[in-house]
């Protein structure tokens, strides 16, 4: 269910990216891209996101204020990280980028959208992580995420 949730808002995140931030239209909408956005969020952020949740609730587990902040800052400062790089050069492979192209593309855009993260992400985190049980994770992030969605969407298409 989270994958298709994942899936899902990855698809609405790219939406709002093509007619909110770049103001496409709808005769202008590139649907192949929401697509594989769909398929990205279908593939690799829900399977790698639910399962680095339960991962991490074995590492640290409890929900105390403090056990919060624990999970929040493995999570922001070792997952985040290395998940961002991972999304930028999948999405790259996906949209047909060479390996050389792909690498140039992520050194651009990596560090913006990783300052990104860290003015949205950590405070949404220690909430999730002390308020909402496990299984409903994934979604809450989903939801705060369509705008994190709409952001990597136009960060990761634009050429």
């Amino acid at each position: 269910w989270a994958v298709l949730v994942a899936g899902a808002l990855m698809g609405v995140g790219d939406v709002i990216a093509q007619q909110l931030v770049e103001q496409r239209g709808l005769h202008g909408h590139h649907c192949p891209r929401t697509l594989k956005m769909m398929a990205i969020g279908f593939c690799f952020v829900g399977p790698v996101v639910g399962s680095w949740y339960r991962i991490l609730d074995r590492l640290v587990p409890g929900n105390t204020k403090v056990v919060a902040v624990k999970k929040m800052v493995l999570d922001q400062g070792g997952f985040a990280p290395c998940f961002l790089g991972c999304f930028l050069a999948v999405t790259g492979a996906v949209n047909g980028l060479s390996v050389q192209d792909n690498w140039s593309k992520i050194q651009q855009d990596y560090m913006d959208a990783l300052m990104t993260n860290y003015c949205i992400w950590p405070p949404v985190q220690i909430a999730n992580f002390y308020f909402v049980p496990l299984q409903h994770r994934l979604a809450v992030v989903q939801c705060v995420a369509i705008i994190w969605n709409c952001y990597l969407s136009w960060k990761a298409n634009r050429m």
